[in-house]
């Protein structure tokens, strides 16, 4: 199989080039196979990203496994949560450029053959979607996923980041203690991972399911729970069966799976920053939505998740109730999906019979009862 990276390896002009790489510690064996790059976002200030040097681990064994040499490589990334009312609010929205253009760069610059990308929080998962689409190699996503919720004072119920907005507010206006308050602080993000209501960073990585270039699970598996790190292994050997096809991100990220992303955003009613970044992400697929595209999606599209911060239960609830595939199956169940789309585990239809469980009815309702 001819390789991109075939460009920095093969041929007596390219001896500096693989003197480079000896450098790193890559033999002459290794020479033969596909270079893929693992591009993570870790870093110890965001509660999501601190742990996806074990993610990274595991895609670059899957990688390993399945015939091919690993490469990771860092990007940034801004917190949301943290970097909100101050300053610092106006460096989040532009990282997601800058995300993408390390993406581009990167994969590019080192002519990798295909992409495993690990984002987890608000933009940088958008980010590199929009580089992945600009290097247009075979790519999977796989998120660091969701962190647990924490426990309600009483001990009943379920907390997470918008229990400490709002505990703000209610200690300004003398309903809560500033002990109740501290007592919130230490328990309702009791994990790494992405914010546990369905916040702009789980919203993303749910849609990357929708869109076809994550597996089943990528959205809602917690980021503690061992069967991440099996999902984190089976991305990286995915992305070997999907350059071993030659499936490009393009050939799954296309008007179908735009679509399909939009419907699923209105099933589970994520956050509403999802419709600034698919838009973006749709035109830089090549097939650019509108705002009546948006409408028009809201009309026919029932609301059958509620969950928080628009609803009493945490994200946890739909990774028991079988997670996104289980709104995937509901919306193909009434006609809503677009089954021309390809996914990464294969045609949309093939998708919907193996890998969807039925609605349960409570935390994914049926069409006839949103």
């Amino acid at each position: 199989m001819e390789l991109r990276s075939d460009q920095i390896k093969r041929g007596v002009a390219r001896a500096p080039h693989r003197s480079l790489l000896k450098a790193d510690g890559i033999t002459d064996e290794e020479m033969d196979r596909p270079f893929i790059a693992v591009l993570s976002s870790r870093n110890d200030v965001i509660p999501g990203h601190t742990h996806l040097d074990k993610i990274a681990e595991a895609v670059k064994a899957g990688i390993y496994m399945a015939g091919g040499v690993p490469f990771e490589i860092s990007t940034i990334g801004v917190c949301d949560g943290i970097a909100m009312n101050h300053e610092g609010m106006h460096y989040s929205l532009v990282s997601r450029e800058v995300i993408a253009d390390s993406v581009e760069c990167a994969v590019m610059g080192h002519a990798f053959d295909g992409l495993v990308c690990i984002p987890n929080c608000d933009k940088i998962v958008p980010g590199m979607i929009l580089g992945a689409l600009r290097a247009n190699v075979p790519t999977v996503f796989v998120s660091g996923g969701p962190m647990l919720p924490g426990t309600g004072p009483d001990g009943e119920g379920s907390t997470d980041l918008n229990t400490l907005f709002d505990g703000a507010g209610k200690v300004a206006a003398g309903t809560m203690t500033a002990d109740e308050l501290a007592a919130l602080e230490d328990t309702a993000c009791p994990t790494c991972g992405s914010c546990s209501g369905m916040f702009t960073a789980n919203s993303m990585n749910c849609l990357c399911e929708a869109l076809g270039i994550a597996l089943p699970g990528n959205g809602t598996v917690p980021a503690v729970y061992s069967e991440r790190i099996r999902l984190a292994k089976r991305a990286g050997m995915k992305v070997m069966e999907l350059l071993r096809d030659n499936v490009r991100i393009k050939d799954i990220l296309n008007a179908a799976a735009v679509r399909n992303a939009m419907e699923c955003d209105m099933a589970f009613g994520g956050s509403t920053n999802t419709v600034l970044h698919l838009t973006a992400i749709a035109n830089a697929a090549g097939c650019p939505i509108t705002m009546a595209d948006w409408d028009a999606a809201s009309a026919r599209t029932p609301h059958l998740v509620k969950l928080a911060p628009s609803g009493p239960r945490p994200l946890i609830d739909l990774y028991r109730a079988g997670g996104v595939p289980a709104v995937m199956g509901e919306l193909g169940r009434l006609g809503l999906l677009d089954e021309s789309a390809l996914t990464c585990m294969g045609p949309l239809p093939e998708y919907l019979k193996s890998c969807c469980p039925p609605a349960d009815g409570e935390v994914c309702r049926t069409g006839e009862n949103p």
